[in-house]
């Protein structure tokens, strides 16, 4: 349950602040605030993607309001890696104060410049790798080395006089990493033999039994699928998968294909990895689009983004033949991602559009094409062995997940009043050794829209889900302004109402009456005769039609 807003007290001289303002109870724009002597150090900004209850909604964005009057405190934003759940807000933070510096790895800190240079903005970075160690205002951080679905990311070691945090940022502990880069276990124990006073640790697997496995489990499986493959090939991924679209390059250069890269960022993401040297492309694997077409059906695969099921991807696109690209018999479409809560529905609505236009469709579900980017709780319960953290946050993920992880922190011997289960806005002090809740910050959602920023509001989202499942209906009366009697009308419209217009002419009546009586009384402001008008309607339309549609009136005065 939602726990009821109440402040903190100041912050204590020699303590170490810690707010969450996304990426708890939900999996997306994970961003922590650290406040420390007054000054801000940000870790991570990212986006959260819209369910289909927020229709219209393009992005929505960690709730910036804490901090909005403190930016010039703000020393820093750690990008821990350049997945969109990450780093997708920056370009709203730095909007606020463009000369906030962004800290991260390489790759990470290119994916990020290449989107604000989309804002117009050139940010101030720092480029960081593993094992090393950087001071930023009263913050003394160092990086080290994590295993993701995305190459370059990392943790980060806050150290203050209060105590040392960790925050792993989004990790799992794959020991055959395509790139060799493990998640650096032996940093991990020097930092528990230091002593961890704080573990912020992903928990988006902390349900899922066991160990995550491999990725390399993947590259024969997509290798012999497209070997199978009688016509074109479609894979749909994460456009910043690095990993999983080197497997799709050499599973296609294996089998005599070429690939096209479809969608702007997936085009826009892989020419950064290729540059930086994280992508190995095989010569003359790799061809434009539109020269792709010219190819036999059987000598192409095309990468493309859409694996959630997003309306406006190219994979959706496809299934409602709104792409050049038509889907049809014997074409192979792989699905080469795991589903983020809350897409399952889009997502199989795209599958089940593909199947029906004569495609074969090869997901998660059945066939081993995809693996997770997280931990599974047996890498988790390894982490809470080996660093053995005097207190536990669970972070980056909905509220069963944070339950999981707080269970396996307590199973390894962490007491349940170390063991912080939190929310956005949860107001954790570090001292000491000891972390404890000392107030919770009222935190929104704060909607993109178009080129419209926050404000869009729950009460506007509200109103489109009304009109899409039950209709609009407008009612337009004029009336004599010194009698109050009704002079034409009223005309009543429906829209995304099955009936047709005549249906109304039975409820005419009525509103004319109620009018009269509404003038008898002496009422003549509009605003209380539409009210009249409303109320009439819209009991009829309920008992009537069963609908509970949004209803307009409108009484003009003549």
């Amino acid at each position: 349950m939602p726990t009821t807003p109440f402040d903190p007290p100041a912050l204590a001289a020699g303590t170490l602040r810690v707010i969450p303002l996304g990426g708890l109870g939900e999996v997306g724009r994970n961003m922590t605030v650290f406040e420390y002597e007054g000054k801000l150090l940000v870790v991570d900004c990212g986006v959260l993607f819209p369910e289909e209850h927020q229709p219209g909604v393009d992005l929505i964005l960690p709730d910036f309001e804490p901090i909005k009057h403190r930016l010039d405190d703000i020393v820093g934003v750690v990008l821990t890696h350049g997945h969109e759940d990450h780093i997708g807000a920056v370009p709203y933070l730095l909007k606020l104060k463009g000369d906030i510096p962004l800290i991260g790895s390489g790759l990470t800190l290119a994916l990020i410049e290449a989107k604000l240079k989309e804002h117009r903005i050139r940010p101030y970075t720092l480029t960081v790798k593993e094992g090393q160690h950087e001071k930023v205002g009263p913050f003394d951080l160092e990086f080290i080395a994590v295993n993701h679905s995305i190459p370059d990311a990392l943790a980060v070691a806050i150290r203050t006089p209060a105590g040392l945090v960790l925050a792993t940022g989004d990790f799992k502990m794959d020991q055959l990493p395509l790139d060799g880069r493990i998640t650096d276990l032996r940093a991990f124990a020097r930092l528990g033999e230091e002593g961890v006073d704080l573990f912020l640790v992903d928990s988006t697997n902390a349900d899922v039994p066991g160990f995550t496995p491999t990725e390399r489990g993947i590259g024969p499986v997509l290798d012999q699928v497209i070997a199978k493959a009688p016509r074109r090939v479609v894979v749909a991924s994460f456009s910043s998968h690095v990993h999983r679209v080197q497997q799709v390059l050499d599973a296609a250069h294996a089998n005599g294909r070429r690939v096209a890269l479809l969608g702007r960022s997936m085009v826009r993401n892989m020419g950064i990895a290729a540059d930086l040297g994280y992508l190995n492309v095989p010569e003359g694997v790799l061809i434009d689009y539109k020269k792709a077409r010219d190819l036999p059906d059987d000598k192409i695969v095309y990468m493309s983004t859409g694996s959630q099921g997003e309306p406006m991807a190219v994979l959706s696109r496809m299934a409602n033949l709104d792409h050049a690209i038509e889907p049809g018999e014997g074409d192979t479409i792989i699905l080469a991602s795991s589903q983020i809560p809350g897409n399952e529905n889009a997502i199989y609505r795209v599958i089940d559009g593909l199947t029906k236009l004569g495609a074969t469709v090869v997901h998660k579900g059945n066939a081993k094409v995809h693996v997770s980017g997280h931990a599974a709780a047996g890498e988790l319960l390894y982490c809470y062995n080996i660093l053995k953290p005097k207190n536990v946050l669970p972070v980056h993920g909905e509220y069963r997940h944070l339950m999981a992880n707080a269970k396996l922190a307590r199973e390894t011997g962490i007491p349940e009043e170390n063991t912080i289960l939190g929310e956005n806005g949860t107001v954790v002090d570090l001292r000491d050794g000891v972390a404890k809740v000392v107030g919770q910050v009222d935190i929104g959602f704060v909607y993109v829209d178009g080129s419209s920023v926050g404000e869009i509001t729950d009460a506007d989202l509200k109103d489109r889900r009304i009109l899409g499942e039950e209709g609009f209906i407008s009612v337009i009366v004029v009336v004599d302004s010194a009698t109050g009697k009704i002079v034409s009308g009223p005309d009543i419209h429906a829209r995304g109402v099955a009936e047709d217009d005549k249906v109304f002419d039975s409820v005419k009546p009525k509103i004319a009456a109620a009018l009269a009586e509404a003038a008898t009384s002496g009422v003549r402001d509009n605003h209380a005769l539409s009210q009249v008008v409303r109320r009439v309607i819209g009991r009829w339309v309920n008992q009537s039609l069963r609908r509970r549609p949004m209803i307009v009136p409108m009484v003009i005065e003549a």
